[in-house]
């Protein structure tokens, strides 16, 4: 009666992957679609740093009583250090407000709900291409979506020019959707210079940013990744950050992320975080908080913290590795020049082929990627790198 008329919903293109994946009976299959870290026996590890947080925690742990709203205060100042620099004004002196959400998705989609509860914005600009919820999140805020270039695929390469001309396009007060780092799909990131050309282009237009900031850590390292984050604090402009600790932790079950919102005064910082407060107990009441007492154990604690930084850049050089040795190997094969996959970030690659050789890898070695071309590096190890080279070259070479 009420139910009845309801279709089948498409499946998830990634999760649908995943499951034709564990279908598939090919003793050499490879899934280069999950989109988490995997290490070199294809396990999403629980990091060493973070389990031992977790004994503290069930050793001293009092209470399992409500969180306030906008989280631990402790867990709001260490994420803005992380985001800005240790010594960085903006960690206390009142200009930004942190909220813990649940994941970077919960971040993005409590922007998102804030952004349009208090009438700040009606229209978002997203990178073209770019993580697919990212439109499923604003649309479902209310916020009209538009795209912008980013990638050019004769090149293989960011295009920054075309970046800005749509920009251009942009009315006063546009929300801007910035990957910081490790641009999900392409793995293509902004220069230093672009960086710096992009944050005055975007305080002249007087637009508002919104970085997606899922990655901290996992393209050249903690200060490196957060190069246009801190440029944006320096033009002194209003803008928004949704991070993640999911992938840098390794903690995608948890769900911990924050959503920072920068202002131009700790007194609009308060009325901000009053409004957003409302947006957060109307989407989830309060954050949860197992997850978020494990951060802030391992990066109040000197030994736990630099266990943490050394397992982290494990995983970045682990996947750097893989990078430049699939290269190589296609290299070897005669696939032709491959040399772009080394010039990106992070834990996803655009390998440039088409959805037809996609398909082909799919259908012929149970080798799985999103059919534009997108891989996680993570997905690829030394026992299965040798198969993948020789199949993605079987295929490129028809």
């Amino acid at each position: 009666m009420f139910f009845d008329h309801l279709e089948l919903a498409p499946a998830d293109p990634i999760l649908g992957l995943t499951d034709a994946y564990k279908a598939d009976t090919n003793p050499k299959k490879v899934n280069l679609g999950v989109g988490v870290y995997q290490n070199e026996n294809g396990v999403t590890p629980v990091l060493k740093c973070v389990k031992a947080a977790e004994q503290r925690l069930v050793d001293e742990e009092q209470t399992k009583s409500y969180l306030p709203i906008t989280g631990l205060p402790e867990f709001g100042r260490l994420t803005r250090e992380m985001i800005f620099g240790k010594d960085a004004a903006l960690v206390d002196n009142g200009c930004a407000v942190t909220f813990h959400c649940p994941g970077g998705t919960g971040a993005l989609r409590i922007a998102g709900d804030f952004l349009v509860q208090q009438n700040i914005a009606k229209r978002v600009w997203i990178s073209n291409p770019t993580w697919g919820n990212h439109f499923q999140i604003m649309g479902a805020a209310g916020l009209e979506t538009a795209k912008y270039t980013y990638y050019n695929a004769q090149t293989k390469s960011l295009d920054f020019d075309a970046m800005l001309k749509d920009l251009g396009q942009a009315a006063e007060g546009d929300v801007v959707i910035i990957h910081a780092c490790c641009h999900n799909p392409t793995g293509l990131d902004l220069s230093h210079e672009q960086w710096d050309k992009l944050a005055q282009f975007l305080a002249d237009n007087k637009l508002l940013p919104l970085l997606d900031f899922a990655y901290q850590g996992f393209g050249r390292g903690l200060e490196e990744d957060a190069y246009g984050v801190r440029k944006l604090a320096e033009t002194g402009i209003e803008f928004l950050v949704a991070s993640s600790y999911s992938k840098n932790f390794g903690m995608y079950n948890e769900r911990v992320g924050a959503l920072t919102v920068v202002c131009t005064s700790a007194d609009i910082a308060k009325n901000v975080q009053s409004q957003i407060k409302v947006a957060v107990r109307c989407a989830i009441s309060n954050p949860p908080a197992h997850g978020e007492k494990i951060v802030v154990t391992v990066l109040s604690d000197p030994e736990l913290r630099a266990q943490w930084e050394q397992e982290l850049a494990e995983m970045r050089d682990r996947m750097r590795r893989m990078r430049e040795l699939l290269a190589q190997k296609l290299a070897a094969a005669g696939a032709g020049d491959f040399n772009f996959i080394v010039e990106q970030n992070g834990m996803f690659s655009f390998l440039g082929i088409t959805k037809e050789q996609v398909q082909a890898l799919r259908d012929k070695y149970g080798i799985y990627l999103v059919a534009t071309g997108r891989a996680c590096v993570a997905g690829i190890n030394d026992n299965n790198i040798d198969y993948l080279a020789d199949a993605l070259t079987a295929v490129v070479k028809g």
